[in-house]
């Protein structure tokens, strides 16, 4: 006899994807990597984007689909498409504001593509990655001054709402889960653990051998800037700190092409800077394991940090910019840090030297980032997701039924 509660057995997930380098790819790599080690699942469809950097990564037991491009205003007609050609049960969305475009029609086009799908009878899911209410639209090059940035607000209210139309919206971030449901009435947004990247066993804490290595790692150019983070290690190398390096490692944000670039001519005079450009994902264990501390020179921010769920991962210290909204929420998920004033390259100096010079100090917070970050593998997070896509195919068919 056949069972009353219907299992998903094809997923699609629509994600950037590496190589690509759009935002979220790293969490979608991830996040597909485990749903191909359910094995629940017979099929899982990566709807990719397009890049210049090739085709998408390819991982035993899935296939992609190439579907749609960052910036262009025909995404939620190929995406649509590609998913009902691809016949797959249920999808998956990885999404924050800007994953489909930093132009205001582009980007808020593609938002609307949970909506359409649930609408058209898609049972949809949406990993909702940051809200509007946390965005500041200025500092994160979405506006070029106030009357804009309150223009933006009220749209990303507006599409709030249309995402909202999935079957659920799955949030990390409790106050964000709370947030939907008084201020939207979502009864749909829902709390999910972010999840751990990699099962991996407990890494070396303390400082590594070697040079002092900072890390800063991440798309770099709008509210993430490594200027103050630069000027912090000139008064470091000022301070007599000879033996430290400091390693840059990532991207321009898509916002700010050529940033990088600039910032690495006003620091030819410095030694010991290292530009790495973008990092594949087989050298990152590498790259966070050989830093005694990892540093967030954010001004603002727009939710959970998945570079911070790196570190902790690998038993990495962190110096954080002492911003309300983002310590009380990397607080909620049991990271620790030293703060410093954002923008203020004193404070992150003397936070850099007080981590720099205290290695027991160092190992006790890379242990509670590891255990931050490892609590619940990833795998337990699909499953998750699994048993609610499954609730809203059952609640379709039911549906179906009675009419």
């Amino acid at each position: 006899m056949k069972s009353a509660f219907e299992t998903p057995r094809r997923v699609g997930v629509i994600t950037a994807f590496p190589p690509g380098r759009n935002s979220l790819n790293e969490f979608g790599f991830h996040l597909v990597s485990h749903l191909a080690q359910n094995e629940d699942l017979d099929r899982v469809v990566v709807f990719a984007d397009e890049t210049d950097q090739g085709a998408p990564m390819q991982i035993e037991g899935t296939e992609s689909v190439v579907s749609w491009k960052f910036n262009s205003l025909t995404n939620p007609i190929r995406l649509y498409r590609a998913i009902r050609r691809a016949r797959v049960d249920a999808v998956i969305v990885n999404l924050q504001f800007a994953t489909f475009g930093d132009t205001k029609i582009a980007g808020g086009l593609g938002l609307l593509v949970p909506m359409l799908l649930a609408k058209t009878g898609i049972p949809t899911g949406v990993i909702l990655h940051n809200l509007v209410e946390n965005v500041d639209m200025e500092d994160a090059g979405f506006a070029d001054n106030k009357w804009i940035a309150r223009l933006m607000n009220f749209a990303g209210e507006t599409l709030t709402r249309t995402i909202l139309q999935a079957d659920y919206v799955a949030l990390t971030i409790p106050r964000y889960v709370e947030l939907l449901q008084e201020k939207y009435a979502a009864t749909n947004a829902l709390l999910t653990p972010h999840g751990s990247f990699e099962e991996i066993t407990e890494p070396k804490f303390g400082m590594p051998d070697g040079p002092r290595k900072i890390l800063a790692f991440g798309k770099f150019g709008t509210y993430k800037t490594v200027d103050v983070l630069v000027d912090a290690y000139r008064q470091l190398l000022e301070r007599g700190y000879d033996d430290v390096e400091l390693v840059i490692a990532g991207t321009d944000s898509p916002n700010s092409p050529g940033y990088l670039a600039g910032v690495q001519e006003n620091c030819k005079d410095l030694p010991n800077v290292v530009f790495t450009g973008y990092v594949e994902e087989e050298d990152v264990a590498g790259l966070f394991e050989s830093a005694a501390v990892t540093a967030f020179p954010y001004t603002s921010t727009t939710g959970s940090s998945g570079v911070l769920h790196q570190a902790g991962s690998y038993g990495r210290a962190a110096v954080l910019p002492a911003i309300g909204d983002f310590a009380e929420v990397i607080e909620e998920e049991g990271f620790v840090g030293l703060y410093f004033e954002p923008a203020n390259a004193t404070s992150l100096a003397d936070a850099l030297a007080k981590m720099l010079d205290d290695d027991v100090l160092v190992t006790e917070h890379g242990r509670r980032n590891f255990l931050a970050s490892t609590g619940i593998p990833m795998s337990e997070v699909i499953d998750w997701h699994l048993l609610h896509l499954g609730v809203a195919m059952t609640s379709r068919i039911q549906t179906t039924q009675a009419g």
